[in-house]
């Protein structure tokens, strides 16, 4: 292709890889957000003119279409918007109502949010506001830093909070934590790519990408777990599980299902009605007081609970025969299953798979083709 050709095409936008949903709450956020900011703003500061200022619309457009922006952040919204008024006010006092002013306060506003880590691109249109702004922003001087802008931006950050916890959003955003909470990678991350390569591949490009490098890495495992559940497709749930399980009923004693884990020298027991359908699981922590939080400073005690349903868990994962075992390699390596039943369309249990198994399957290779 010619180069100018290639060049003109650079300017062709690229598709967006957000989901519709992604994008109704985006547009839907920010109405509702700019909307109650407006209006808490003019109760709080009706007497003060402005009360509501026009970079929040663009501040808006970040918080609610881009929450896991870095530049979404609330100290980015909040500590950005604070400071680069500060600036533009400190430019209007010592430089004047110029176009030198607006342009120094832009540039400066830049350079002191990158120093506090709070970039935030509406900051630049808060700085210039401050200079070029009206008659009662003029007057406000540093005062305009606190409120409207600080007030307005803390309660765009509010508003952003309960909605993006309303809608499922992760909000503030952050990196998935450590299940085993140890400074050791998770057992994905430890092969291919480690955080340092990714560090020193953005070094390396030189220039602020709109992403942390926490989601990128997410991102890049994500997309090793997808192409791996690709590789792995032919390989089933059914093909690799116990069909002989040893199983409990509810109503067994607690005796019977510590004898039958000690016996198969297994560590769960998947729990089963009559009829054969799951109904919870019990393994070797349930037999223990405080299991699920336990004090660091006493011994587990051993439960005195009589029957199997005073112990055991009932919220279980399970997977189903015709299952890709690809979509269970992250739940038993970053996830920390240890085993999972297997149930079919009417839940009964039907087979049972353990780390050990998925290691096995794992070792010894895909089918061949």
């Amino acid at each position: 292709m010619h180069p100018i050709l290639s060049w003109l095409r650079s300017f062709i936008p690229a598709p967006l890889s957000v989901s519709r949903r992604e994008m109704l709450l985006g547009v839907v956020g920010a109405g509702i957000g700019l909307i109650a900011t407006e209006w808490s703003s003019r109760l709080a500061l009706g007497t003060l003119n402005p009360w509501f200022i026009a970079p929040m619309g663009a501040s808006a457009v970040l918080l609610f279409a881009m929450p896991a922006s870095p530049l979404a952040q609330p100290w980015s919204i909040v500590g950005g918007s604070t400071v680069s008024a500060l600036v533009g006010a400190a430019c209007a006092l010592l430089i004047g109502h110029t176009g030198l002013a607006a342009g120094v306060a832009g540039a400066l506003a830049i350079a002191v949010m990158f120093a506090l880590r709070c970039l935030h691109p509406p900051g630049g249109a808060v700085a210039i506001t401050a200079v070029l702004g009206s008659p009662a922003v003029t007057q406000l001087g540093f005062h305009y830093a606190l409120w409207p802008v600080a007030t307005n931006a803390g309660l765009l950050v509010l508003t952003g909070l309960l909605f993006n916890h309303l809608a499922g959003r992760r909000y503030p955003h952050h990196a998935t934590a450590q299940p085993h909470h140890t400074s050791d990678p998770l057992p994905s991350h430890r092969l291919g790519f480690t955080h340092d390569d990714l560090t020193r591949a953005l070094t390396s490009q030189g220039a602020l990408l709109d992403i942390s490098p926490q989601d990128l890495e997410e991102i890049l495992v994500k997309a090793q777990d997808l192409a791996s559940q690709r590789r792995w497709g032919e390989v089933h749930c059914r093909d690799i599980m116990s069909r002989d399980v040893v199983s409990i009923g509810p109503r067994d004693s607690v005796d019977e299902a510590w004898a039958r884990l000690a016996h198969h020298k297994i560590k769960a027991l998947p729990v089963v009605e009559a009829d054969g359908t799951l109904a919870g699981i019990v393994s070797l922590h349930d037999f223990f007081i405080g299991h699920s939080a336990p004090d660091p400073r006493r011994l587990p005690v051993m439960s005195t609970a009589r029957y199997v349903d005073d112990i055991m868990t009932r919220r279980v994962r399970s997977a189903r025969p015709e299952q890709p075992i690809g979509d269970l390699v992250g739940l038993f390596s970053d996830g920390g299953l240890h085993h999972m039943p297997v149930v079919d369309a009417t839940q009964r249990v039907v087979g049972m798979i353990t780390q050990s198994d998925v290691v096995a399957a794992l070792f010894s290779g895909p089918p061949a083709r």
